[in-house]
């Protein structure tokens, strides 16, 4: 039996008409999986900016400062002046600040709390201040040795009760030994000596923002 004549014509051109078809199921599964590759890469890296930011302060976060760090070679004239700021949070009445003074001399590894009289007491802003700023000055440092701040800050409801609290330490104010002072550090004693007892002047000033 004679077989139906073929068109020359769709005989030519049919492997290329799969070719292409082919070609362009390939293709689109290319942008389909880019677009798949540029989501993720969006959710990546949206994530990665949501974790930042959970750990960048915000603004208005308390801070602590080393204002002033007087050296001299007369004990009475040694001082540093230390500060605290805080910014009312959302159920805030009252803010309170402490400021601890931390003494380290040579030959010791860590800081420690100096007692005395003035030192390392709360200090309370009126009610419904935004702002509040606490300033506190040390004298009668010793030397050598260095000094800093442990600033403690509470924000308190209509209670008294704390609904937030934060810790900050300020930059340490150096002492270095007088000419014709021993480098040695004091005997090690558990009364607070003339250096650590110190007298104490402190100012506190609130504003409202």
């Amino acid at each position: 039996m004679e077989g139906r004549p073929v068109n020359p014509v769709s005989a030519k051109h049919l492997p290329t008409r799969v070719v292409l078809a082919f070609l362009f199921l390939l293709a689109l599964v290319g942008v389909v999986l880019l677009g798949a590759g540029e989501a993720g890469a969006q959710s990546t890296l949206s994530g990665g900016l949501t974790g930042q930011q959970l750990t960048t302060p915000s603004t208005g976060a308390p801070s602590a400062t080393l204002e002033e760090c007087v050296t001299t070679g007369s004990q009475e004239e040694r001082a540093a002046t230390f500060s605290g700021e805080m910014t009312a949070v959302t159920g805030t009445v009252r803010m309170a600040v402490r400021i601890d003074l931390e003494e380290r001399i040579p030959g010791e590894a860590e800081f420690h709390t100096v007692t005395a009289t003035g030192l390392g007491v709360w200090r309370t802003s009126d009610a419904k201040v935004k702002v509040y700023r606490y300033l506190k000055q040390v004298t009668n440092l010793g030397a050598p040795a260095s000094y800093r701040g442990f600033v403690r800050f509470r924000w308190l409801n209509a209670k008294g009760h704390p609904i937030k609290r934060a810790d900050r330490l300020t930059g340490r104010c150096l002492q270095p030994a007088a000419p014709g002072e021993s480098a040695e550090p004091p005997p090690t004693t558990t009364t607070p000596g003339p250096g650590s007892s110190g007298t104490t002047a402190a100012t506190g000033s609130s504003a409202t923002g």
